[in-house]
């Protein structure tokens, strides 16, 4: 694996013919975090959704975690998806079922088989985001900032290269905000590389990283002032 996780030279960003972003040129190392910023519209969620390959790359160059974006089958998509791990603004936590079965529904869905491991590993990545003891709930008997923390842990399941957070935070309030925050930075810290989209500039102040900017079909990267 390479120490460069993801990789864009000239790339532009379609939602089906309409042009939303072009000319990106983007490297992101192991272990970097790196915000993406910009208005409602600017692109943020089309430049994620690019690099999960929920959006075709039409032009341009780009990998991510070894994958090609250019040259990607269909039926490559779930194995590009099993080495990243995505949390959404609203947690798409199953209801009906609870925590744990939330997460045993994903492993078992990306391949693992063996019920041993499978509880191991739910109760390792609950541990990793302060919910161990609250694996038995379901999604409504938790608050928002705990069914954030949930969907942090399923996109921690199979150790992925890369965690790409899109708002992870739009829905919460802002000392929730705050706590789901240290959970991604802890992440970070024991080596993980991020990619987080988010309108919340405190947050930007408050945790500092490399932040790009999308802007007038544009991506680049902004240095913050402090205030």
């Amino acid at each position: 694996m390479s120490e460069t996780i993801v990789q864009l030279e000239d790339v532009s960003v379609f939602q089906r013919e309409n042009l939303i972003l072009n000319e990106i040129n983007l490297e992101v190392k192991k272990g970097e975090f790196v915000y993406v910023i910009g208005k409602t519209g600017s692109g943020k969620s089309s430049f994620m959704k690019t690099l999960y390959a929920d959006l075709p790359l039409k032009q341009g160059k780009g990998k991510i975690v070894d994958f090609d974006l250019k040259t990607m089958q269909e039926k490559d998509i779930p194995f590009l998806r099993r080495k990243l791990g995505i949390v959404f603004q609203d947690f798409k936590l199953l209801l009906d079922r609870n925590i744990n079965n939330n997460l045993k529904f994903v492993l078992k869905a990306t391949g693992w088989t063996d019920s041993g491991k499978m509880e191991n590993k739910i109760e390792e990545v609950l541990e990793k985001v302060g919910m161990k003891t609250k694996g038995f709930k379901f999604p409504h008997e938790l608050s928002g900032g705990e069914q954030q923390r949930v969907a942090i842990a399923r996109a921690l399941l199979n150790d992925p290269e890369l965690i790409l957070a899109d708002e992870p935070t739009g829905n919460l309030d802002p000392q929730t905000s705050v706590e789901v925050m240290k959970v991604l930075q802890e992440i970070n810290e024991n080596g993980r590389t991020i990619i987080m989209a988010t309108h919340d500039y405190a947050l930007i102040l408050k945790y500092p990283h490399k932040t790009l900017k999308c802007d007038g079909s544009k991506i680049f990267e902004v240095i913050q002032k402090a205030i």
